[in-house]
């Protein structure tokens, strides 16, 4: 066997450069894995209790990661919501959010406080104020309270309000959200101006919000009385599609919605209790932020290329 050569190297030559081992490529998980990661956390947290639930039962772990989460594809594809002027809305601190009403059910306050969640830069969360029917309802009323509604009086208002929460009325209440297609986007009355009084005695601003959109989800062709007070419901809607297609009825229009959050209208300066106790100025305050809304709704109706494209 031929014995190896071994070639000495020259004086002038240097030896090759010794790298270092290639660093691994960085694991990146997937989208899945995200999902999978927090879902088990959300389930440590629910199983060992390290959540929290303040006095009027807001549940704000299981609000973001299961009440919410099923809403954004209603409001991302189906209703394709746009939002204006959430800069007027402030980054902390109570403010009051008044808003018009309609769509047979309260799928505006839905989208409302998901635009607010998940567009505001400060990511709010808003505290809505419900009838009081909403809390006698077998499965609603305790989603309700986790999700953040409480009832809708002065007391739980100004208590909100003073811990600086972003508070949600509709002062239309069920005469809005039941009120036939004939009517739609004419505001129906605000009721005393209670929301008012709230915004007074703790000093806090009042933002219009109007919202176009809603009243072309369920169309209220006419209204069954005789079913509604068997229930005791305030309306029982008939729609083009409800009752006839059943479940199918259901299924909510997709129209196109804009949302507008419109300039604060500022209380502190006005007196605060003593204000609140004005009725003239709470009539005068009320009937302010009724036409800001309904001039919006207006000129918001006159942007809107179609009511489903």
């Amino acid at each position: 066997m031929p014995e190896a050569r071994v070639i000495p190297l020259r004086s002038d030559e240097e030896l090759p450069p010794v790298l270092p081992p290639a660093a691994p490529a960085p694991v990146v998980a997937s989208d899945w894995e995200h999902r999978l990661a927090g879902g088990l956390a959300f389930l440590r947290r629910r199983i060992t209790g390290d959540y929290e639930i303040d006095d009027f039962g807001y549940d704000k772990d299981l609000t973001e990661h299961v009440l919410l989460p099923p809403l954004r594809p209603l409001y991302d594809k189906w209703f394709r919501v746009e939002t204006r002027g959430l800069d007027n809305v402030p980054d902390d601190g109570g403010a009051l959010i008044v808003a018009n009403h309609s769509g047979t059910v309260p799928v505006d306050a839905l989208m409302t406080t998901l635009a607010l969640h998940d567009h505001h830069p400060a990511k709010r969360n808003l505290r809505l104020l419900a009838a009081d029917l909403v809390f006698t309802l077998p499965v609603v009323a305790p989603i309700a309270r986790k999700s953040g509604n409480t009832l809708a009086c002065n007391a739980d208002a100004e208590r909100l309000l003073s811990s600086d929460e972003l508070v949600g009325v509709f002062p239309e209440g069920f005469k809005g959200i039941g009120k036939p297609f004939s009517e739609r986007y004419k505001l129906q009355r605000f009721g005393r101006g209670g929301f008012v009084s709230a915004a007074l005695r703790t000093g806090k601003p009042i933002i219009p919000v109007s919202i176009v959109g809603a009243e072309e989800i369920y169309p209220i062709l006419g209204n069954s009385k005789t079913l509604a007070r068997l229930l005791g419901l305030p309306y029982v809607p008939i729609t083009p599609l409800f009752p006839w297609l059943g479940p199918v009825g259901a299924l909510p229009l997709p129209s196109k919605w804009l949302i507008e959050f419109g300039e604060p209208i500022e209380t502190a300066h006005l007196g605060g209790q003593a204000a609140a106790e004005d009725p003239m100025l709470v009539f005068n305050l009320t009937d302010q932020v009724r036409e800001t809304i309904q001039s919006t709704l207006y000129t918001l109706l006159m942007q809107r290329r179609s009511v489903f494209f």
